[in-house]
């Protein structure tokens, strides 16, 4: 059974602010936890992966971040930020709640949220409030042709500040891979995660560049992190069987690349036939997923415990 507690956030540019913090407890008290935090057009709908957490004995949580989600407000635009340092309040205000009755905290993040998390982490280091960090296909770079990176590195003042929306067109193959009625066997709420993605704004593309750069320069994380991709990246137009075993939204090369940026302590995993939320690919590439979930937590952040799941 599920929880869900609304944390009331300070206003931002659009005005009133929630984040969502959806947490399920083990049968028997523990006093770990794991908080997951989605990517863009994205939500927690990922129940397998609480099953898979709790059937270990750890607390999980995920946060619906602002205007994503079970937080999106009537009046907000779809996951539009000027900064991802804007999402450290809701961050901070779930990781206090939970630290309140657990002593060992890991931060499983996916895809955007797997950019925002280091970078939070990187901020609070040296305070014991995670004990690792699971990133799963992190949103380290840009996956588009070299002039378009160019373009991008180029929103700054004024268009960095504006909500003009960038024609990249509406694509729907990743959807079609996920969604079982389609290509999928995944249900989720299509208005929460549209097949055709948000928008994406000049503003929120500029806060994106300005945190990847952060992370190119270097992070000084101080908890075990680590790095799941896909083996294969894919850039397609219309869906191909081979979608549904690479990850056609992000390039694998770029994680594996810039994973080290993240700290002293990374482990990167690639896995073969993933997609880029490797937890909804083919059952058994997420128990591959699962297993070296679970070697690296036990090895690293649970290490010489007995008790360890």
């Amino acid at each position: 059974m599920y929880e869900t507690t609304v944390l009331p956030l300070p206003d931002d540019f659009e005005g009133p602010v929630v984040a969502t913090l959806v947490a399920r407890r083990a049968t028997t008290p523990t006093r770990r936890a794991v908080l997951y935090l989605h990517g863009f057009t994205d939500y927690f709908f990922q129940h397998h992966l609480a099953d898979h957490y709790v059937g270990r004995g750890i607390d999980f949580y995920a946060l619906d971040l602002r205007k994503y989600g079970r937080s999106l407000l009537p009046h907000q635009t779809r996951g539009l930020i000027r900064s991802v340092t804007d999402y450290f309040p809701e961050i901070d205000e779930a990781v206090r709640i939970i630290r309140q009755d657990h002593d060992e905290l890991t931060i499983n993040a996916h895809s955007t949220g797997g950019l925002i998390a280091p970078l939070w982490a990187d901020r609070v280091r040296g305070r014991g409030l995670v004990q690792g960090l699971v990133l799963n296909s992190p949103f380290f770079d840009l996956n588009v042709p070299a002039p378009l990176r160019i373009a991008a590195d180029l929103l700054k003042t004024p268009l960095s500040y504006t909500r003009w929306v960038i024609p990249l067109g509406a694509g729907t193959v990743y959807g079609q891979t996920l969604h079982r009625s389609l290509q999928g066997e995944w249900d989720y709420d299509l208005e929460l995660k549209p097949l055709h993605g948000f928008s994406v704004h000049a503003m929120w593309l500029a806060a994106i560049r300005r945190a990847q750069r952060r992370l190119h320069a270097g992070l000084s994380v101080d908890v075990p992190v680590l790095v799941l991709t896909s083996a294969a990246g894919l850039r397609v137009r219309d869906f191909v069987p081979e979608a549904r075993t690479a990850d056609i939204v992000l390039d694998p090369r770029h994680m594996a690349r810039w994973s080290t940026s993240v700290g002293p302590h990374v482990t990167c995993v690639r896995i073969t036939d993933g997609l880029h939320d490797l937890v909804l690919s083919a059952e058994p590439v997420r128990k591959q997923v699962f297993a070296e979930l679970d070697r690296w937590m036990n090895a690293f952040v649970y290490q010489g415990n007995e008790n360890s799941p």
